[in-house]
């Protein structure tokens, strides 16, 4: 028999959101639908479901806030944007604000239920992962915490399997597209941008190490040499 995984849904244009909702709820899932940002956060605390899939352009409360308002409380609890919109700067901004996916309209049902499952088999695996060494760190991979000496460092959700990506292929090239498919969903030029700036930021929390090196293999993808 199969479990249904509850989730939350908020999405303000209530013929596209019931739509959504029917749809998942043919797969195993409960849906709780939710149609501003205000009453999305009150079902939260009410359910507390195992993914959020959150439109971004909602009235009350957009879903850039109310992802952070919940990541002060849940670091791990996978999030799904959904948008219409789709610079560089507004999907930077989306995994900023703690958003795992970035999903833009229009889209498949089929598409989303899969980005669902990724991430829910993430999170699962994520769970199951004990701390890691790398050099002269520890990486508490279900914590997503980066430890020198006795400095912690609290890395994002996407930092954290970023990280465990280079780590659990160290000393070889993690292909920039598969990785790219692998947690951002698609290998396009703005999500290949983002991952260039998460590179960056996890090249600073490592510098305390010098044998500690992330190279960029031009054409290929990067590197972690430790």
């Amino acid at each position: 028999m199969n479990k249904i995984t509850e989730i939350l849904l908020a999405e303000d244009e209530p013929s596209l959101g019931q739509i959504i909702k029917e749809s998942l709820e043919t797969r195993y899932f409960r849906v709780h639908l939710a149609k501003n940002g205000e009453e999305a956060y009150k079902i939260y605390k009410d359910t507390q479901p195992k993914l959020l899939v959150l439109d971004v352009m909602m009235p009350k409360k957009d879903g850039f806030t109310l992802a952070k308002e919940i990541r002060l409380e849940d670091e791990t609890i996978p999030i799904i944007f959904l948008t219409a919109k789709s610079q560089t700067q507004d999907v930077v901004e989306g995994f900023t604000s703690g958003g795992n996916d970035y999903l833009k309209k229009p889209f498949s049902m089929e598409e989303l239920i899969v980005r669902i499952n990724n991430l829910l088999n993430r999170t699962a695996l994520q769970q199951n992962v004990e701390i890691i060494t790398i050099g002269k760190y520890t990486f508490d991979f279900p914590k997503q915490i980066l430890s020198y000496k006795d400095q912690d460092q609290k890395l994002t959700h996407r930092e954290s399997h970023l990280l465990f990506h280079l780590v659990k292929n160290k000393n070889q090239v993690l292909d920039r597209s598969l990785i790219l498919k692998k947690l951002w969903g698609d290998d396009d030029f703005f999500n290949g941008r983002s991952m260039d700036v998460f590179i960056t930021k996890l090249r600073k929390k490592l510098k305390n190490d010098d044998a500690i090196e992330i190279i960029n293999v031009r054409g290929y993808g990067y590197k972690l040499v430790c």
